[in-house]
């Protein structure tokens, strides 16, 4: 068994790190949700802990507005998602804060979740391509200008959304391709659209018999490579499963994880991937496991590395973060947890302080710190290290905060409800 970054990935790298003088910092890249190898990791530099809607800010601006998107970066451009004027819509602006351009897509979906949205699922970039995903069913593809290429709607082409909840899922880049999980109850399927033109190149269903809502998931895929071919790895339905990129063909299937058949079992955090590992977090927060992501056919009875359950444990939302062999963990109720994900074994926890607001947003690590959204607006920064987690800052952003923290040239972009803004250190405006 084998594990390599793709090659787009490792081209990816190689132009996104660069040094920046005299300050020690990093800047990347940010091409998709959760950062180049979806597993929200920043580069390593020195980032801020303490900060708010007026401290340490260089810019913030009105977004047009409402979604639940993470923002993208690529070079000196910023692209995010959201409904305008009952419209879908990317907005895209520069690093200073600058608009740039705006692009109205089909009809919006708005959202039926309290912190949900029509723009739920975040845009992915390549350099040269900006795809777009939303709860109305529509897929574009335009150039990085804002110049549109081609757009199709999933529901039209292939049924309805028959989710309970709005569309969470993002859509992730392999090549000359885009790859989307329509995970629902019936008529589940992925597909595989054509970068260039939006053009159809592959659907398969990927449906299994499941108790009321459990066959529906919130999760997005991720592309891997093993033995030397392409994976689509996706986290649904009580299943894990892997699907060769060029064809749709399924590879292998993973299943066992809802064993007692329980209803209202779907998954909304993604599995993350390190090496030849995918940490799974399931049951509405109660359970994890560590799965072999290799073996042809059903690997349900080989695969499965360990298995923990308990009250607390895992995460329902928030998709866990994952560096050097170690998951970091942010629970729904602020409980932040270390594990080995070969082993499965704790190494440390901790608990945020405690508030009847839960945790949405997904964490981020950058250098030793975690920031850990909560969806009232307080952003957490916590340092990590073997030791375990210590609290460094509480920061009110003034507005709910659901989407990401991005990294962004030693600082943070962060997307409330009604601004997106630039954090840097050191800034007092």
């Amino acid at each position: 068994m084998t594990f390599a970054l793709r090659a787009s990935q490792r081209a990816l790298i190689a132009v996104a790190l660069f040094t920046l003088a005299p300050a020690v910092s990093a800047a990347e890249n940010w091409p998709q949700w959760r950062g180049p190898l979806a597993r929200g990791v920043a580069a390593d530099g020195e980032y801020p802990a303490e900060f708010s809607s007026d401290e340490n800010v260089a810019w913030m601006v009105a977004l047009p507005g409402v979604g639940c998107s993470t923002p993208i970066v690529w070079d000196d451009a910023i692209f995010v998602t959201c409904g305008i004027d009952g419209r879908d819509g990317v907005v895209c602006y520069g690093l200073d804060g600058s608009e740039r351009w705006r692009q109205l897509l089909g009809p919006e979906r708005p959202g039926k979740h309290r912190n949900g949205s029509g723009s739920n699922p975040s845009p992915v970039t390549d350099g040269k391509y900006v795809v777009a995903y939303f709860k109305s069913g529509t897929v574009a593809g335009l150039t990085t200008g804002g110049r549109e290429l081609w757009r199709v709607n999933l529901q039209e082409k292939f049924g309805a959304d028959s989710l309970w909840w709005d569309i969470g899922s993002s859509p992730v880049l392999a090549g000359d391709r885009v790859l989307v999980a329509v995970m629902q109850a019936g008529n589940s399927y992925l597909v595989a659209l054509d970068l260039a033109t939006g053009d159809v190149l592959w659907k398969v269903p990927r449906e299994y018999v499941c108790a009321r809502e459990s066959d529906q998931a919130y999760a997005s895929p991720q592309v891997v490579e093993l033995d030397g071919r392409d994976v689509l790895v996706t986290l649904g339905s009580d299943h894990l499963t892997g699907h060769d990129v060029e064809t749709g063909q399924l590879l292998w299937e993973c299943g066992g994880f809802n064993p007692g058949n329980k209803g209202m079992w779907r998954v909304i955090a993604s599995a993350v991937v390190d090496g030849d590992i995918a940490f799974v977090p399931y049951g509405r927060g109660e359970c994890l496991a560590g799965v072999r992501l290799d073996g042809r056919g059903d690997v349900t009875a080989t695969n499965r590395l360990w298995e923990m359950q308990g009250r607390r444990l895992g995460s329902e939302v928030p998709t866990p973060v994952v560096r050097d062999g170690k998951v970091y963990l942010l629970g729904d109720s602020g409980r932040v947890a270390c594990f080995d994900i070969r082993s499965g074994s704790e190494l440390w926890s901790s608990d945020l302080p405690r508030s009847r607001r839960r945790f949405f947003s997904s964490p981020l690590l950058a250098g030793d710190k975690l920031y850990c959204p909560r969806e009232d607006g307080t952003i957490f920064v916590g340092r990590v290290s073997e030791a375990g987690f210590e609290l460094l800052a509480e920061n009110d952003m003034g507005e709910p905060t659901i989407a990401a923290p991005v990294p962004l040239e030693g600082g943070l972009l962060i997307r409330g409800r009604a601004h997106l803004f630039r954090i840097e250190p050191g800034r007092r405006d």
